[in-house]
């Protein structure tokens, strides 16, 4: 893939799959792949927040990438996030992801000393994407987690310059205009990929073009209705699954995020384990609630129809 080209539709944020001891569990990874690519994802982004990527060491994350990549065989993109509080471990992990064969990298910025202004995280990026000057770089824009919110704007105008392999970003915050603006920056030069899933149909109405998100795992067929209604100028239908989707995240979001996705991933007869501490695991009555919530909306319904 070259720097100037566009990532599209779905990107499901994979959960990295361990077993109850807390171990990975690659074997799960083809069965996960098979079934998102059956369900119509367009392309996988592997070891980022979903993934649990800063909880696994060095080592992990280069077998997690590397059985990924070997499950999708080239079938569609594969993205894998890098960033690292050590940014020469970022690196290094992006000279993995190039020697793996993946198709992009993307990379948070240090989040324990964090960048203090915009030239320190241009930077900083410059430094990760160096690492995989064959692959298009797409810093990854998640203030909530990494505590850095720097104009995005001026961020690319700056490293456009000076990151030669950089592609765009994965902008999960909702300030849909900022995302907008960044979209039409040069032209559109820039790819920009959409994170908030609670928020697909408001990306689509200023031009997004490609989205990453966490419940594409266990409705992806639910996006792409609002996709295609959106396209074919259905708002009413396009809002309604809206409507679902926001509801859904709603439900979900009463307990701890991802350990309450892998429960509902296991119900989907995709068992990726528990998450790792700092996460916590839902207790079996948690569990018991959440399931009955979701049953309540009728998302087992509406998922896949």
């Amino acid at each position: 893939m070259k720097t100037n080209e566009r990532l599209r539709g779905l990107i499901a944020a994979l959960y990295t799959p361990f077993n109850e001891a807390g171990e990975l569990n690659l074997n799960q990874c083809e069965t996960i792949v098979e079934r998102l690519l059956a369900e119509g994802v367009s392309g996988f982004y592997i070891c980022g927040s979903t993934g649990e990527g800063m909880s696994l060491t060095t080592a992990e994350r280069r077998d997690t990438t590397e059985a990924y990549v070997q499950a999708v065989a080239s079938r569609v993109p594969t993205i894998i996030q890098v960033g690292h509080n050590s940014l020469r471990e970022a690196r290094a992990l992006a000279e993995h992801a190039q020697h793996i064969g993946a198709t992009v990298i993307s990379a948070t910025c240090p989040s324990y000393f964090k960048p203090n202004g915009l030239e320190v995280l241009v930077k900083s990026m410059a430094e990760v994407a160096q690492g995989a000057p064959d692959l298009p770089f797409y810093y990854y824009h998640i203030p909530s987690l990494t505590g850095v919110a720097c104009d995005m704007v001026a961020f690319l105008q700056r490293a456009g310059d000076r990151i030669p392999n950089l592609a765009g970003l994965k902008y999960t915050m909702q300030t849909v205009h900022e995302f907008q603006l960044c979209r039409a920056l040069d032209d559109e030069r820039f790819d920009v990929l959409w994170g908030c899933d609670e928020m697909l149909l408001s990306a689509l109405a200023v031009g997004a073009e490609g989205a990453v998100g966490s419940t594409y795992n266990i409705a992806a067929p639910l996006y792409l209705r609002i996709i295609d209604a959106f396209e074919r100028g259905d708002l009413d239908a396009a809002r309604r699954d809206q409507a679902r989707s926001a509801e859904l995240i709603r439900t979900i979001a009463q307990w701890p995020f991802h350990p309450a996705m892998k429960e509902i991933l296991k119900t989907l007869d995709l068992d990726c384990g528990p998450c790792r501490l700092p996460h916590p695991r839902l207790s079996s009555g948690e569990t018991a609630e959440l399931h009955k919530q979701l049953k309540s909306i009728g998302f087992y319904d509406w998922r896949v129809s």
